[in-house]
């Protein structure tokens, strides 16, 4: 599904009203029935006031089908159609918005590691929910005025013929002199709206940023600053705004001329036409009814294509921001990850991110299953790109990273992390319940199971503490609860996950010591019979790791146990001698000579 999205607007929105083909078609039969509403009307005026001014006034009956007529052709032509229209937006419209935002939410899920750090969250979502509203308005609103409006003109234009050509002849040179004006100034219109639409998005962003990090503002005293700063993006808001407004007045202003024109021209030839006696009272009344009517609905019509434009531009705006191609995908022939023992092997695996040097060359390394590894070294030495590629959150530039003898790219990324469970250094959780956050592990898990769980991660007697127990919620991001506890919340998220691969990344960092020590014994038993990598910066949670492998600039330095490596008085045995607190340092600091 992912990959048939597209940033083509117009593709994109068939791709969701394919499925609904024969709906569109009554939908635009419907519209282009309540376009001939209008000049039905003006013909049935004009038999009527034809009738009451020839002889035949005395007959009576002579007005009664056309006044029958007037009243069914409001029935027909106005009431049924709108009705039936709504009726179907009614019936398709929440369906194909939520299927729109159902989509594309799925396919901005599947993104790159990479462009969820690129984009802030709060844009993205806004602009999700952006494009459904705005395809919304164009599929369901403005498409069935416009509809509408052509068949208003069609129609006028036989009417007028067949009164005298001189009428049709008017009206379509006045049409191609209005339409074609303001086409082109559209062109105009829609860059403004589009550079305004623009201004509006960094507002958005903005606040986002600071309301994400309100408290960083309040602890920086920083309120007034970011209000301040603000500021200057309102300014440029507000004159984009006004710049496309003053612009629509002028518009609109050309607009009202042109009709007034047309109306002046249809005026005096049907004044001189009627002192000929080549038109009837009727007809003055018809040709003077379909040329207001025309007027004000093209005049309207032009308002619909500037909501059109605005409309259009929002959404290509969001799906250029959303809709991007993905870097990391499944290949067609994807098979799911099958493990059968848990082993991981690097072979002459090439690495760098984007416009920085090379961090890993030719790196070649094998974790056997079951083993359980740690991972240390300065900051930057790879540790964690070493995890992330694992995890598939990049893609290798050469070589191939395998699992059990499968490469993990011909495998789907689904079934790789179903099979991977993560505990990071700072866990975000959900703004959602803790018994939900927990389940995450494993949506099949019962409540017995949940609450088993956080019982092994220390969680379970802070969480009895709370006054709404496993139904607390606990904040966007975790924020009502410590980071000790959040750690706890995902130990025990991946403890009932019990994948075949563990990778800990410091994972009791934001731990009291007496908790440490409950929870290490707990890891400890969640570690038996899984591979199991463990990137440390307190090496002390290394001692009883089968392996450990020093990191240094992109390369294994050394690689052996915790005995073997303090013996050979390398790289291991300087952090180990440098560490205080039982933290590594930040960096290497280089020798001088």
């Amino acid at each position: 599904m992912n990959n048939l999205l597209s940033q083509n607007l117009w593709s994109f929105i068939w791709h969701f009203l394919k499925p609904y083909k024969n709906v569109c078609i009554v939908y635009v039969s419907l519209a282009l029935l309540a376009g001939c509403w209008g000049p039905f009307n003006s013909m049935l005026i004009k038999s009527i006031i034809n009738s009451l001014s020839s002889s035949q006034v005395d007959n009576i009956s002579v007005l009664t089908w056309p006044a029958v007529l007037l009243v069914l052709n409001f029935v027909v032509f106005d009431n049924f159609t709108w009705r039936s229209i709504g009726y179907l937006n009614y019936k398709f419209r929440p369906v194909i918005k939520n299927q729109i935002i159902s989509d594309v939410f799925r396919f901005v899920l599947g993104s790159s590691h990479q462009f969820f750090h690129d984009n802030l969250s709060g844009r993205l979502s806004s602009h999700v929910i952006t494009l459904a509203d705005n395809i919304e308005r164009i599929l369901h609103n403005i498409s069935a005025n416009f509809i509408r409006g052509f068949s208003l003109l069609m129609v006028a234009f036989v009417s007028m013929y067949y009164v005298n050509p001189t009428f049709f002849y008017i009206l379509a040179l006045w049409f191609l002199a209005f339409s074609s004006f303001s086409i082109l100034m559209s062109k105009r219109l829609v860059r403004l709206s589009d550079i305004h639409t623009g201004a509006e998005s960094v507002i958005s962003g903005q606040l986002v940023d600071s309301i994400a990090n309100a408290s960083n503002v309040r602890i920086f005293a920083g309120r007034l600053f970011d209000v301040l700063r603000l500021e200057k993006y309102l300014l440029v808001t507000k004159e984009t705004f006004q710049t496309k407004e003053l612009f629509l007045v002028k518009l609109n202003v050309v607009q009202g001329m042109l009709i007034a024109t047309m109306l002046g021209f249809m005026v005096y030839f049907l004044i001189h036409l009627y002192g000929q006696h080549l038109v009837t009272v009727g007809d003055f009344a018809l040709i003077l009814g379909l040329g207001m009517e025309v007027g004000h609905i093209a005049w309207y019509t032009m308002q619909q294509l500037d909501e059109f434009n605005e409309a259009v531009g929002k959404c290509k705006q969001s799906l250029s921001s959303l809709i991007v191609p993905q870097e990391i995908k499944d290949k067609k022939e994807a098979s799911n990850l099958l493990i059968t023992k848990g082993q991981i092997t690097f072979s002459k695996v090439k690495f760098h991110y984007k416009g920085t040097d090379p961090l890993f060359q030719n790196k070649s390394v094998t974790i056997e299953a079951g083993q359980k590894v740690g991972l240390v070294g300065y900051s930057g030495g790879g540790k964690s790109t070493f995890a992330n590629l694992i995890l598939r959150l990049y893609d290798v530039t050469d070589g191939h990273i395998l699992i059990d003898e499968q490469d993990i790219r011909d495998v789907t990324q689904e079934s790789l992390y179903h099979n991977i469970a993560m505990i990071p250094q700072d866990p975000t959780l959900f703004h959602r319940t803790l018994m939900e956050n927990i389940r995450y592990g494993r949506n099949d898990a019962t409540d017995e199971e949940v609450i088993e769980s956080a019982k092994k991660a220390h969680a379970h007697d802070f969480i009895q503490a709370l006054p709404q127990g496993y139904a607390a919620l606990v904040g966007e991001r975790g924020v009502k609860l410590s980071g000790g506890q959040r750690q706890r919340i995902a130990i025990a998220r991946a403890i009932l996950k019990n994948a075949p691969i563990l990778i800990l990344d410091e994972a009791t960092s934001q731990l009291d010591s007496v908790t440490e020590s409950y929870i290490q014994d707990s890891l400890w038993e969640v570690m038996q019979q899984k591979t199991t990598i463990v990137i440390a910066h307190r090496l002390s949670t290394l001692l009883h790791m089968d392996r450990i492998l020093v990191f240094d600039r992109g390369k294994i330095a050394e690689d052996g146990t915790h005995i073997e490596l303090l013996a050979k008085g390398g790289l291991y045995k300087t952090l180990w001698d440098a560490q205080v607190g039982g933290f590594l340092p930040d960096k290497r600091h280089e020798k001088t000579t």
